[in-house]
């Protein structure tokens, strides 16, 4: 059974930081592209950052330069560490996985909330 659990969400003021883990039981993270993707009320859910299995990234531009995603595939954790956040910035962020092999296979973690507030 495959199974994710995110940690790292919460309260912080703009300017600050936070990491975002997701440990991944089930599947093996050097076979996935990993991402995370966000979504706020009333919105579609978007991809923030990706990582490839052999460690190529992508980022939405809105986030460029203030985060950045890297996974530990030994220990099958992908994390993104978000710096310099903005209140824009708030959502809930879900760990994505899909199959290098076949794209339909995709799972995703249960979310966290981020919420960047003074």
């Amino acid at each position: 059974q495959v199974q994710f659990v995110e940690s790292g969400g919460g309260l912080v003021q703009p300017g600050g930081s936070l990491r975002l883990s997701c440990a991944a039981s089930g599947i093996m993270t050097s076979f996935y592209y990993m991402a995370w993707y966000r979504q706020t009320p009333g919105k579609q859910r978007e991809l923030v950052a990706g990582i490839t299995s052999i460690g190529r990234t992508n980022y939405v531009d809105s986030v460029q330069g203030r985060f950045t995603i890297s996974k530990d595939n030994a220990k099958n954790t992908v994390d993104l560490q978000m710096n310099s956040l903005k209140p824009e910035d708030t959502a809930v962020y879900y760990c994505n996985a899909r199959l290098n092999t076949n794209l339909a296979v995709s799972y995703w973690g249960q979310g966290t909330q981020v919420t960047v507030s003074s």
